[in-house]
């Protein structure tokens, strides 16, 4: 057991056999995430995450990537592994309609992105953090937009008791998605916000209820090829964001500021 640098406890030994490859191997995920982004793009990124930090606007934030699952299964994603997504409300300022892992903003009082990804988890979506383990810190992500600096927290539990829709005004879904959905083929393209971003084209599933694209999309194709449960799919089946919304019943203005 290892304590983070804000006091919480890491134990990455929670995790189940079906964890271990990405557990053991988080310092991958910001690799194979980068490797989805144009060379133009990533430079811009890097230049957009100095500059923040240079002047002071740099906003941390946290999220949790949840994994629920049996505790005995063997290697090899079992069939009834899942993750914890969130869409946000469609009222919202910031972000509004998007699917998004629980997770916000640093409050002055939290003691770590930890902290901040427990707490506004169970906020979200009443999740009883007593029940999750808290696995690893995956490195900070810068996303330009809106300026936050996203430290995605590995969080697993075998049982993660009822959640739910807490806030109608802040959260529209909450859902436990099967890991097999964002693995089938079927459900992922590439998607980028208008015509003048092609080139910011990234990974995207669509699902029954919600398109997760942008940065959770990203991150979630960096964690099945890390975790080595990706399978191959047509990288070429590219798509504006109207479009792709289309297919779920979105109106145009949903998700504009998540790339």
């Amino acid at each position: 057991m290892s304590a983070t640098r804000d006091g919480h406890r890491l134990t990455p030994d929670a995790a189940p056999a079906w964890l271990r490859p990405l557990v053991d191997n988080t310092d991958g995920v910001p690799r194979a995430y980068r490797r989805r982004m144009p060379k133009d793009v990533l430079t811009a990124v890097t230049a957009a995450n100095a500059t923040a930090a240079v002047t002071g606007t740099r906003r941390d934030a946290a999220v949790l990537v949840l994994f629920s699952g049996p505790p005995d299964a063997g290697q090899g994603l079992p069939d009834d592994a899942d993750l914890l997504v969130t869409v946000r409300a469609s009222t919202l300022r910031h972000h509004a309609g998007q699917a998004a892992f629980p997770g916000g903003a640093t409050d002055p009082g939290d003691e770590g992105p930890v902290h901040t990804a427990l707490r506004e988890a169970a906020e979200e979506t009443g999740l009883d953090a007593e029940r999750v383990h808290p696995l690893a810190t995956l490195q900070r992500m810068f996303i330009p937009p809106s300026g936050f600096h996203v430290v995605p927290v590995l969080a697993y539990s075998p049982d993660p008791g009822p959640v739910a829709v807490v806030e109608e005004s802040e959260t529209a879904i909450v859902a436990r998605v099967p890991v097999r959905a964002f693995v089938n083929p079927e459900n992922r393209l590439m998607v980028y916000r208008d015509a003048n971003s092609r080139r910011w084209a990234g990974p995207a599933f669509l699902l029954n209820q919600m398109l997760v694209w942008g940065f959770t999309g990203q991150v979630i194709s960096a964690i099945l090829d890390v975790a080595g449960w990706a399978v191959p799919w047509n990288t070429d089946d590219v798509r504006g964001l109207d479009e792709a919304m289309a297919l779920v019943g979105q109106d145009a203005g949903y998700g504009e500021s998540q790339q």
